[in-house]
């Protein structure tokens, strides 16, 4: 052990330190302990920090490259901002259309006919998806930049269309038929066709709903055709490259819905039911009758 002797020189307190015997540590030091008032204004005055004063750090001018720089950053994203307040006006017309036309589409699973009021919403998506081309149009190549506003409406937009299409013709939309529809063939305004596959994977969501309530109504070859139609449209989208992105997931969800039609389609076959809504056995007994 140490024992610290104080001593007063100069105005300062100095700590001795005198070796005790049978010590750890044999080896003196010395702390040297200032006043706590006197410490403080001689620690400031020899402060190196203190040749800095704050006058001469900000003395200077800003730099002019910087300031016109950031001026033009301040400029560009005024721009950007004011132009995607616009693009989402657009896109909300888009989406309140959609719901819509979405809820006219509903009355098909109730076995009634394909709504007129459902394809008259589509001139006005065309009229709102020239709005948001017109709006680009002083942009050019700036198409991918701000896509992202209107793509999932875009999606949803897709999945309706070729849903109707397959209740009138039993077929696939095709890309360039929903171009067409939409108004999106121009050179810089189009339909993505990742956002065209999406949508196609979202339709396919509703066939398996719309094959049991068509079942239930009675219409039993209703399954074979709509299990024709998703084995073949699994089979084409096979043939992609598809990476683990959303368009994957849909697609892995695509296998749910053809396997859902799957089992209402052998539940009808194995009960032997026929298009007209009677049994084989059934049938069998009125022929001898």
């Amino acid at each position: 052990m140490q024992y610290m002797k104080p001593a007063l020189r100069n105005g300062r307190y100095t700590l001795i330190s005198s070796s005790l015997s049978n010590t750890l540590n044999p080896n003196p030091f010395i702390f040297f302990l200032t006043s706590p008032f006197h410490t403080l204004q001689t620690f400031r005055s020899q402060s190196p920090i203190s040749c800095f004063s704050s006058s001469m750090a900000f003395s200077s001018a800003p730099d002019p490259s910087l300031e016109k720089q950031f001026g033009e950053f301040r400029t560009h994203l005024e721009q950007s901002g004011t132009l995607r307040d616009r693009i989402r006006t657009v896109v909300s017309e888009i989406e309140s259309t959609t719901r819509l036309m979405y809820a006219s589409i509903l009355l098909v699973h109730h076995s009634r006919p394909t709504p007129e009021k459902a394809k008259s919403q589509i001139d006005v998506l065309k009229e709102k998806y020239k709005q948001l081309a017109d709006i680009l149009g002083g942009y050019p190549g700036q198409y991918y930049r701000y896509h992202g506003d209107w793509k999932s409406e875009t999606q949803t937009v897709v999945s309706m269309l070729t849903f109707v299409h397959w209740l009138e013709t039993g077929k696939l939309l095709e890309h360039k038929e929903a171009e067409e529809m939409l108004g999106l063939n121009g050179p810089e305004f189009n339909l993505d066709v990742e956002d065209y596959l999406v949508g196609v994977c979202f339709m396919s969501n509703e066939l398996p709903r719309y094959v049991v309530n068509q079942v239930t109504a009675g219409d039993y070859d209703c399954p074979r055709n709509v299990l024709k139609f998703l084995t073949e449209l699994h089979a084409a989208f096979r043939m992609l490259n598809l990476r683990n992105d959303l368009l994957r997931r849909k697609f892995d969800g695509m296998k749910y819905d053809l396997r859902k039609v799957e089992e209402v389609y052998y539940d009808v076959k194995i009960r032997g039911l026929t298009p007209n809504g009677e049994s084989v056995a059934d049938q069998g007994i009125k022929g001898q009758s």
